[in-house]
Formats: structure tokens, C-alpha cells, sequence
């Protein structure tokens, strides 16, 4: 029981690595951006994310996901990582962060 790693420290060092990963069309984060809808890690410390894209034809559609995962795979207390696509609810800016919106002249 010792090696139990904290959920929420894990969750907090998976947004951490969100961070890092940007939008090619926006200069703002991912997670910033609201295209992380929701972080699930389980007892065996596998995540899932639910995320979503600015729009359905979005030209990172194949690549972003892929590197979402991989960089949340990079972690070492990350047994596995999955990624999951929603449309549902659809993007819009009112999911931006106050600090994404004051980058890009929002606010």
C-alpha cells in the first residue's frame, strides 16, 4: 500500500503535462483552452481523458490526441493512457479560461 500514488497528485501532474501541449492554430494550451473536458485515473493509476477539438475538421484531429496520450504515458506513475473524442457538448470559446481568453485579446 505504500506505493499507492495520490489520484489527485496525479491528476494535478497530468494537467501539468496538458499544459505544455499547444492548439497549431491558437497560441494557447489545450487545457486552457477548455478541449479537456474531464481526467480519470483509476486505482491502477490508468487515465482516461475526454477532450474535444475546436471543430469535427480540425487539421490535428489525427495528431493531437495521439499526443495528449503519449505525453500523458511519458509520466511514470501512468500505467496507461487513453483518450477519448466527444462532440458532446461542442467547443465554443465560453470554455476558455479567463487566462486563454486574456492571451488572445478576449477580455
Amino acid at each position: 500500500m505504500s506505493e499507492h500514488i495520490d489520484t489527485t497528485d496525479l491528476g494535478e501532474k497530468i494537467v501539468n503535462v496538458l499544459k505544455t501541449i499547444y492548439d497549431p492554430e491558437i497560441p494557447v494550451d489545450i487545457y486552457e483552452l477548455g478541449l479537456i473536458y474531464d481526467v480519470f485515473v483509476n486505482e491502477d493509476n490508468d487515465v482516461k481523458i475526454l477532450m474535444t477539438l475546436t471543430t469535427p475538421n480540425c487539421p490535428v484531429a489525427e495528431t493531437l490526441p495521439l499526443e495528449v496520450e503519449e505525453k500523458v504515458k511519458s509520466l511514470n506513475e501512468v500505467k496507461g493512457a487513453e483518450v477519448e473524442i466527444t462532440f458532446d457538448p461542442p467547443w465554443t470559446q465560453e470554455l476558455m479560461s479567463e487566462e486563454a481568453k486574456l492571451e488572445l485579446g478576449m477580455l
